[in-house]
């Protein structure tokens, strides 16, 4: 099983991100959450999941945004599940608190932590694709999320209004196929750190 615990960064220097980050995250059916985010501390959220790929995704993507320490906890949880995350407890909550810490000072501001050897190694990796996806261009990221939509290389290009070579040159310098097998290795990682 898998907590997410995320928390802002610069919450004091800014407005508050977590009730619209609720809203979208808690609607997104194409990630499904086994319990869904909810605040629990001022400026932190946290959620439960059930699939290393939907959480490796999630905290991967809110790590990459900038405005949040993302930790994720690998272990068991106390079961039955209560209704409210807030209410949840056991090795996988308590893992979740220690990689947000760890999070705060860790590159990519994203954190794993496991019993396994395997939680390391996806931290080490998400740690690495994080890294890769912040120094993209904006639009090497356009390019790449379209891609990620299922449309080809010139399909892209019809839409972008640019040339399908340009577009194979904003997805290389973005190393957008590179991070996807990356993204696999992490996955993998985070399964076997859940066995």
């Amino acid at each position: 099983m898998f907590v997410l615990t995320v928390d802002q960064r610069r919450s004091r220097s800014r407005e508050d991100l977590v009730q619209d980050a609720l809203d979208v995250l808690n609607n997104d059916s194409a990630r499904p959450l086994l319990r869904g985010f909810e605040r629990t501390a001022g400026d932190e959220m946290q959620a439960v999941i059930a699939d290393a790929s939907v959480a490796g995704e999630l905290a991967m993507d809110l790590a990459a945004s900038t405005d949040w320490s993302v930790g994720i906890g690998v272990g068991k949880v106390d079961e039955p599940l209560p209704k409210s995350t807030r209410a949840g407890s056991g090795e996988a909550f308590e893992r979740a608190r220690e990689a947000v810490t760890a999070a705060k000072t860790s590159p990519g501001n994203i954190a794993v932590s496991g019993a396994r050897a395997e939680a390391g190694h996806a931290e080490a990796v998400l740690q690495l694709l994080v890294s890769v996806a912040r120094k993209r261009s904006k639009e090497a990221r356009e390019a790449g999320e379209l891609s990620d939509q299922g449309l080809t290389q010139q399909q892209i290009a019809d839409r972008l209004g640019i040339t399908q070579q340009a577009v194979s040159s904003r997805l290389h310098s973005g190393l957008w196929h590179e991070c996807r097998r990356g993204q696999s290795a992490a996955q993998a990682l985070l399964e076997g750190a859940d066995r």
